[in-house]
């Protein structure tokens, strides 16, 4: 945990310097606290990094697909010039994505993880998915992640601003 610590501090170190005055001063600390609740409910003082930086990726402001490409680099495992998902690699995303609207008592069942792998793999008889695959998947909008495109969606139209005046 004193390892996303120093991280979360060095990186809204940054986000201030580059944003003056729309960074919390506690933004790291406030952090850390969250990704305590989500991912060390027992105490332990131990959180994965992996899962941390799932979080941070899923609440960060980039593009979807940016995202998803995220996940596939801490997720994957390399096979030759291939970038593989296995069915336990995919189980551990989506667990610790679920963390999230969990937090909010809005996750999902784990009948709900192994429902979206098994439809992530329909069809598939090899062991692992390529990139593209797993990609296409992510676009479709499976349920067990409605609230990422969801988000990602409030937030981008938050900036939108509109010339009508309502009466």
């Amino acid at each position: 945990m004193q390892q996303i610590s120093r991280m979360l501090m060095k990186l809204f170190q940054r986000a201030r310097l580059e944003k003056p005055g729309q960074v919390d001063p506690r933004a790291a600390e406030f952090t850390l606290s969250l990704l305590v609740a989500m991912y060390d409910r027992s105490g332990t003082g131990y959180i994965k990094t992996r899962s941390a930086a799932a979080a941070l990726i899923s609440l960060s402001g980039d593009t979807l697909l940016a995202k998803y490409r995220a996940f596939l680099q801490f997720y994957a495992v390399p096979h030759g010039k291939e970038t593989l998902i296995t069915r336990g690699a995919l189980r551990s995303l989506l667990t610790d994505l679920n963390q999230i609207p969990a937090i909010v008592g809005e996750g999902c069942t784990l009948s709900c993880v192994e429902i979206a792998i098994h439809d992530c793999f329909h069809g598939v008889l090899n062991a692992a998915i390529v990139e593209e695959k797993f990609l296409s998947w992510l676009r479709s909008e499976p349920a067990v992640l409605l609230w990422l495109p969801t988000c990602y969606r409030l937030s981008a139209t938050e900036m939108i601003s509109h010339q009508a005046r309502c009466r």
